[in-house]
């Protein structure tokens, strides 16, 4: 079924298009698998069913992805960025029935979810204007009559995985960054939020997009992943996910010599200066730490406050995060919803126990709730945390905060940089100068002064270490989905 066909009821009949609910290949809808029951982690009712494709449409996404590149290529930048600005209007126009199905599937708060769709919406307008700026140069030559000329060309057919924290915003990033490079490019997103990603593809149909460009195949994550990753024709690979699966995709990758760019896990550190106002501090660091449940991979998660303030800051964190109202997403009044799936709940059970039997204070929260079938965790702060337990080492993507004093800055900050991760870290302070000074010895990619809101579209996005390589966003993720070309011109 398309996008655009109506279900039988108040709100179809108010004019609202149905839910994709179909997988989109070839510049078509469809799928002969098995539908695919996506479940509401909220009560764990059935959000939607979708259908899924088999091996055979697979290889025929693979042939259309291929057959589609050249001409995509050749096609004029001005052209690419029309189609971009007008799948970003359309994004825009329904913005609020791709929000409810994010919310649906995937869980977040209503309000959060439209926030994401708007952040969808700009990716594809800001790629629109870089699709007509993707410069070369010419290099001063040694002789007369001669030029250097370089040039960025379309990598070529993209393969592309996304997670389910996001579902809506990272498949945009990586479907508007390649195809304004002029790539075609195959998505796969997670199985446990489809319908977001298949709202894009309709975007992109709506855009006038050609047939082959842009593909996006549900079903089954094995059989799907081993086809794009053995498939030559495929020569770039970017992934948003785990770092045992960024791993296992890089190896396959360089099987066949893929470019790959990765934005793996984050344990993003959080560091409050002594001139920080701890009251400020604590709050904006407890709405940062708690937004869609933690389930962020640049989420702030372990929190080092000078000991001088350490009592006021947990004081006004613990208020923070106590005023929050738990509910599912489609409750205005709620600001958390439930974890994704039973293994994060899974998860963040053994986090908390792990912590306990280490010394740490359980300050508020720290346990599963059981509400409607869905899966629900406290928003939970810990205090006292050794540095060798598991919340302060493992990646926690979830609602769970570890404060811990520290005496001397130099401290924390050997604290901070004291892990495999890289992807962001944040500093909070009342000096310019001292933040600033601070971020610079901060080994990550992505730094935030007094602001946990840092992934905009026209900024890169990325980690080093363990949390990746390769950007998303800004110039440099268009640039991820194109080559250098060197030219040489002599004179005949």
């Amino acid at each position: 079924m398309g996008p655009v066909t109506e279900h039988n009821d108040s709100h179809a009949d108010a004019g609202a298009p149905a839910a994709p609910d179909s997988s989109y290949l070839c510049g078509a809808w469809g799928g002969s698998g098995p539908r695919l029951a996506v479940v509401n982690p909220a009560d764990g009712s059935t959000a939607a069913e979708v259908a899924t494709v088999t091996p055979t449409e697979v290889a025929e996404t693979l042939d259309a992805a291929a057959s589609a590149l050249q001409s995509w290529r050749d096609t004029d930048p001005w052209a690419r960025s029309r189609h971009l600005r007008d799948a970003a209007a359309y994004i825009r126009d329904h913005l609020v029935d791709i929000a409810a199905s994010v919310t649906a599937e995937q869980g977040k708060p209503l309000a959060q979810a439209e926030g994401e769709v708007a952040g969808a919406a700009d990716q594809f307008d800001w790629c629109a204007d870089e699709a007509r700026r993707i410069y070369g140069r010419v290099i001063p030559a040694r002789g007369a009559g001669r030029r250097l000329l370089v040039q960025r060309e379309p990598v070529g057919v993209v393969g592309a995985f996304a997670p389910s924290n996001f579902p809506a915003l990272l498949p945009a990033r990586k479907i508007a960054a390649a195809t304004a490079a002029g790539c075609t490019i195959i998505v796969k997103p997670a199985e446990e939020t489809p319908t977001a990603a298949l709202w894009l593809a309709a975007a992109a149909e709506a855009a006038g997009i050609p047939a082959g460009v842009v593909n996006v195949l549900v079903g089954d994550p094995a059989m799907i992943s081993e086809m794009i990753l053995g498939d030559s024709r495929v020569r770039k690979v970017t992934l948003t996910g785990s770092v045992p699966l960024g791993s296992h995709i890089m190896e396959e990758a360089s099987k066949q010599l893929k470019s790959v760019s990765l934005e793996l896990g984050g344990h993003s550190p959080v560091i409050v200066l002594d001139d920080a106002d701890p009251e400020w501090a604590g709050e904006a660091a407890a709405r940062g730490k708690f937004r869609n449940a933690g389930q962020v991979c640049i989420a702030p998660s372990r929190f080092l406050v000078p000991a001088e303030l350490h009592d006021r800051f947990v004081a006004s964190f613990v208020a923070a995060t106590e005023a929050l109202a738990m509910g599912p997403g489609d409750d205005p009044s709620c600001d958390i919803g439930p974890l994704q799936n039973e293994r994060r709940l899974q998860a963040m059970e053994q986090l908390v126990a792990s912590a306990v039997s280490d010394g740490a204070v359980v300050e508020s929260g720290g346990r599963r709730i059981e509400r409607d079938a869905g899966w629900w965790f406290e928003p939970t702060v810990l205090t006292n945390v050794d540095l060798g337990t598991e919340i302060m080492v493992a990646e926690p993507f979830g609602p769970i905060a570890p404060i811990r004093a520290y005496d001397d800055l130099d401290d924390a900050v050997r604290i901070a940089n004291d892990t495999d991760f890289g992807l962001a870290g944040f500093v909070l302070g009342g000096s310019l100068q001292r933040c600033l000074d601070v971020a610079d010895r901060l080994e990550v990619g992505m730094v935030g002064i007094n602001d946990f809101a840092i992934a905009l579209a026209e900024a890169p996005f990325g980690g080093i270490k363990h949390s990746g390589f390769g950007r998303e966003g800004g110039a440099e993720g268009v640039a991820e989905f194109t080559v250098v070309k060197y030219i040489n011109v002599a004179p005949a």
